[in-house]
């Protein structure tokens, strides 16, 4: 495993995350308690320390399971992120958003499911338009005074909303968001024309979440609406893949180079990540240990110059997804 620090928090993270949303129920391609444990602990065996997960993630099953796994292991070995914006495992009027209310309340249940007294961090899920941003900031920055949280998080937004989150933590001396969670891989890279730069400026660091395109850059483009789980991230994340107009030829040189390299798409798909300036730890959700044990040997690829340049060289700007 290589590890790498995450932005200005100086946390030492693995360089890959692994993304917890297939733990619980709710859909055929989930993991049950045991399933759970079995990739969590073969995870931890393999070296990542990293884990992200959220209340929503099957209405707070997800939290529950990694936070029985994790009580068998060195706490202070390990980085737990977690999330919140929408319900978790209650649904009512203050279940979700950023107002302090919603915040306070799901981050003592997060806690509770994870078994933890502090979170490593906590990131919002997407933004809250009817909370006022130095609202949402001052409830995060007292959880971090209250010991509950070391560091604050953001996740897919516009990058003038990022900006001025930052801005009002400067002015009123709170807590700023030190990570950024968006989506972002080779067929969909539009956070490259503003977020990112952003991102270098402040010194934070950046988790992209569906690495691969929610599978899309797993296997041939032909293969992809044919996936169980290809349905689900298109209805729910609404980002199809299948439409955009370089998406087919990149598909086709990631099956290329993965010919070449004797390699797995994804392990290229996540290789490219691996070489990125941009990306600090791209978060690997699966539900699979042989999938698992293939994103960590992707860390052994080096691709060459020329090769993120064939990959990269199709694309084309797409309208941008996932901020909702």
């Amino acid at each position: 495993m290589e590890y790498t620090t995450l932005g200005s928090t100086g946390m030492e993270v693995s360089k890959i995350c692994l993304g917890c949303m297939s733990f619980g129920s709710g859909r055929d391609w989930m993991l049950d308690a045991d399933e759970s444990r079995e990739l969590i602990e073969r995870a931890i065996d393999l070296g990542i320390n990293f884990f992200d997960t959220a209340n929503v993630y099957s209405a707070g099953e997800s939290e529950e399971i990694l936070g029985d796994v994790l009580a068998d292991y060195d706490r202070d070995r390990l980085v737990v992120a977690s999330k919140v914006r929408f319900p978790g495992a209650e649904d009512h009027r203050n279940a979700s958003g950023l107002s302090r209310k919603t915040i306070e309340q799901e981050l003592s249940a997060s806690l509770d499911r994870l078994g933890m007294d502090t979170l490593d961090l906590y990131q919002i899920h997407r933004w809250d338009p009817d909370t006022p941003i130095e609202t949402t900031m001052r409830a995060l920055d007292d959880a971090v005074r209250r010991g509950q949280v070391r560091h604050v998080g953001a996740s897919s937004m516009w990058a003038h909303q990022f900006l001025e989150a930052r801005r009002v933590s400067e002015r009123e001396g709170l807590a700023p968001f030190e990570t950024m969670q968006n989506l972002y891989h080779l067929a969909y890279r539009e956070e490259e024309r503003e977020m990112y730069p952003v991102c270098r400026k402040y010194d934070v660091g950046t988790m992209p979440w569906s690495p691969l395109g929610a599978g899309y850059l797993a296997r041939p483009h032909e293969e992809f609406r044919t996936t169980t789980r290809a349905g689900h991230e298109i209805d729910n994340a609404g980002v199809p893949y299948h439409e955009f107009p370089a998406s087919e030829a990149i598909n086709e040189r990631v099956q290329e180079l993965a010919a070449e390299y004797d390699a797995t798409m994804a392990q290229i798909a996540l290789a490219w990540h691996f070489e990125n300036e941009n990306v600090t730890a791209p978060i690997v959700g699966t539900s699979s240990v042989e999938h698992l044990e293939e994103a960590v040997e992707a860390l052994d690829i080096s691709l060459s110059d020329s090769d993120v340049e064939y990959l990269e060289e199709p694309y084309e700007p797409v309208p941008v997804y996932g901020h909702e």
